[in-house]
């Protein structure tokens, strides 16, 4: 006999199950983050995975791992080889893609792009709950793609979908976006914590037993994190973010969980009326410096993913006029600036605790390595000393809290394109210094922090 509807309540932050509401979540410690969730029947489970076509109660074979083919999964460009290389190469069939961004970046316009390229040569479904289709026609219209070929649908109910992509049997599948689909069998709003969570793993479900690679859009929150529950997250492939502020036309795309290929790949673009240019060199975007040098500028390498990538880390040191100074930072941990300047002092001699202190990096990259704490030193002393530093200086290098400069991974690939840009002269860890050198550089290996403060 069939069993009967029951109330679960999960938590939006770890996907945790309990059978009563709680305040606190036991698994991941927050409060409040318990919802009320509709777990379905198993007769009604089974009948709708029939209905879509899957065989979940069917005998499964079962294999020895020694029998499983290790042959390469083959995959498909997106046309746009910065998405490729955030993805790891390409687009895995059967893979899931959740793409996260704030409102406005550019979410829809990217995926609508690569659909209608993709359409020249696969078959793809572009499914939209958000817009009618006159209004994806006319932006694909006004960005001037090859829409010919681009099958459109307007729906909102899961297996409606399903059943419509059975019928087409596209290879490629766009639901724009997770946040306005809903299970007729689930009875909470579009948007809502168990709606997010059982159309995701519906959708997966069809696109691993029938080849498909679908890519997802989801909302954010205010704090920056996809809406819905943190299970979500887990369900997915690949989880990609689109980042960009709302005063440049530059986008980064970054890779926070990738199962077929690494994390932290960044991909960088410019949006503009005709879509998604690509930019083949971002360190020439984020170089673009003032024409007049002034303290407390200088320019770094950091390591994103397979390559590098040179910016500018900018600080400004004031006298504080309060009896707590302010420390701010753009785009770097403010933990980790803290202990720096703890470190400048203790190691260095230069106070800066009566100075109000603010880091910046410039173009609104994120650096989370700490690669950049040496850099981040040189540009507060400048600016605390009112001195220029040479405009052709490149510096990185970790700093320990004992004053010591340690190495950094990929140091020599990092040396060799601050050379491409032209770039004369380097202060680097003593570990990361070429044996052979660097033809038309000069490359200065420090051990300690108050030994590259004296270099400069």
């Amino acid at each position: 006999m069939a069993k009967k509807n029951k109330t679960a309540y999960v938590c939006t932050e770890c996907g945790a199950d309990y059978a009563q509401w709680q305040g606190q979540c036991m698994a991941c410690g927050e409060w409040n983050t318990l919802k009320e969730f509709k777990v379905t029947s198993a007769k009604s489970s089974q009948t709708r995975g029939t209905a879509a076509g899957y065989s979940g109660a069917s005998e499964k074979a079962v294999y020895s791992i020694a029998d499983v083919s290790l042959a390469e999964v083959p995959r498909i460009t997106s046309c746009l080889s910065e998405l490729d290389r955030v993805l790891g190469g390409g687009i895995v069939p059967g893979s899931v893609v959740l793409i996260g961004g704030d409102p406005g970046v550019g979410k829809s316009s990217l995926l609508l792009q690569i659909s209608c390229l993709l359409s020249q040569a696969h078959s793809v479904l572009y499914v939209t709950g958000e817009e009618s289709l006159q209004q994806v026609a006319m932006r694909a219209k006004r960005m001037e793609l090859p829409d010919e070929a681009l099958r459109l649908l307007t729906e909102t109910d899961v297996e409606s979908i399903v059943v419509a992509a059975e019928k087409e049997q596209p290879k490629v599948m766009i639901i724009d976006s997770i946040q306005t689909m809903q299970l007729a069998e689930v009875t909470s709003a579009a948007g809502g914590v168990s709606q997010v969570r059982e159309s995701t793993a519906y959708l997966t479900r069809f696109a691993k037993q029938n080849n498909v690679m679908v890519f997802l859009v989801g909302h954010v929150t205010k704090s920056g994190e996809v809406a819905g529950p943190r299970v979500l997250e887990h369900i997915v492939d690949s989880v990609l973010f689109l980042e960009g502020q709302s005063d440049s036309r530059f986008r980064t795309l970054r890779a926070i969980k990738n199962r077929f290929g690494a994390v932290n790949e960044l991909g960088v673009f410019a949006m503009t009326d005709k879509g998604m240019k690509q930019i083949k060199n971002p360190s020439a975007i984020f170089l673009s410096r003032a024409e007049e040098p002034s303290p407390g500028s200088v320019v770094m390498v950091l390591w994103e993913g397979s390559r590098p990538l040179l910016v500018e880390i900018q600080a400004l040191v004031d006298e504080s006029p309060y009896g707590a100074p302010k420390r701010v930072t753009v785009g770097l941990d403010y933990n980790r600036m803290a202990m720096l300047l703890a470190v400048l002092h203790r190691h260095a001699g230069v106070q800066a605790n009566d100075q109000d202190v603010y880091v910046n990096v410039v173009g609104g990259v994120k650096v989370s390595e700490t690669s950049a704490d040496l850099a981040v030193l040189c540009a507060v002393v400048s600016s605390l000393r009112n001195r220029l530093l040479p405009q052709d200086l490149i510096v990185f290098g970790e700093v320990g809290l004992s004053g010591e400069i340690r190495p950094v991974s990929s140091g020599q690939e990092r040396i060799f394109e601050a050379a491409k840009h032209g770039f004369k002269r380097a202060i680097v860890p003593m570990a990361n210094v070429p044996k052979d050198g660097v033809s038309g550089m000069e490359v200065q290996g420090v051990t300690s922090l108050q030994q590259a403060l004296n270099l400069l």
